[in-house]
């Protein structure tokens, strides 16, 4: 006759009543979790040392114009899947999460784009280029302090925003009108260098679709070319800035700095 094993099945019969015992204060957990209500929307806006395009006043009013019922509301019929995406539509907004907890508390977590430059198009037009590459609309509670880029600039916003410039430069059709993307790449090249991010303040693209640049300082204008060999070229123009204009007190002495050409500074002066 087989040996019954009383400590193997204690242990079953232990293990089996735990085991009903969690099922049955999940169920519970779970049932009152249905009944909770949405007392509280705490937000949290982030990059509000850069920029201040959205706060937390202007989420909840986002939310409110948009008639989505938050508060008062039961945390059941709380669509937070829905609720992201449509702040994440908003257009100061990168990324947005929404989080619901047992005691009735909502959480939102915003993170604001950051612009890189301000672009005025042909027509007069504004609007952003962000550090993503999106474009982005101007703001009527926040103007921020970018490069700006005009001249012959094409592209609209309104046919435009839906795409990044990294996808629009590798669009057959729109690459070959479009210049966001040299903008975009002197932009980023400018704002990671701490000189010339001080000095360069307007990005201009003249009628050949050749870059300008305007400095801060000096009055001239520098003709930078095509947008290529964009390291070579600013260690030129700095190199140039250092050892040249400062030795000679010529700041205001050109009306074009050159440096288009390999090798060569090329100076008009007034």
């Amino acid at each position: 006759m087989k040996k019954i094993n009383l400590k193997k099945i204690v242990t079953f019969v232990l293990w089996i009543i735990g085991l009903s015992g969690l099922l049955a204060s999940l169920a519970f957990v779970s049932k009152k979790e249905k009944n909770v209500v949405v007392e509280n929307l705490l937000v949290s806006v982030s990059n509000t040392e850069v920029n201040t395009f959205i706060d937390e006043e202007d989420v909840k009013d986002f939310f409110n114009e948009r008639k989505d019922s938050i508060l008062k509301t039961s945390i059941k019929n709380l669509n937070v899947n829905l609720l992201e995406k449509v702040l994440n539509s908003h257009p100061a907004v990168e990324n947005a999460d929404v989080a619901v907890d047992i005691n009735g508390d909502v959480s939102v977590d915003v993170k604001q784009r950051n612009p890189l430059v301000r672009v005025v198009n042909l027509d007069g037009e504004s609007y952003y280029i962000d550090d993503q590459s999106k474009l982005m609309p101007l703001s009527d509670k926040y103007t921020a302090r970018v490069i700006v880029a005009t001249g012959y600039i094409l592209e609209p916003y309104a046919r435009r925003y839906q795409f990044s410039v990294n996808a629009i430069s590798k669009n057959n059709l729109y690459s070959k009108v479009s210049v966001l993307d040299d903008i975009y790449n002197m932009a980023v090249f400018i704002s990671k260098d701490s000189v010339l991010a001080s000095l360069i303040h307007q990005i201009n693209i003249n009628r050949e679709k050749e870059i300008e640049l305007y400095p801060s300082v000096g009055g001239h204008k520098i003709i930078f070319g095509e947008a290529t060999n964009l390291k070579e070229k600013f260690n030129k123009l700095k190199l140039f800035y250092t050892q040249g204009l400062n030795k000679t007190d010529g700041w205001n002495k050109y009306s074009v700095v050159n440096i288009k050409y390999k090798n060569q500074v090329v100076c008009t002066k007034k």
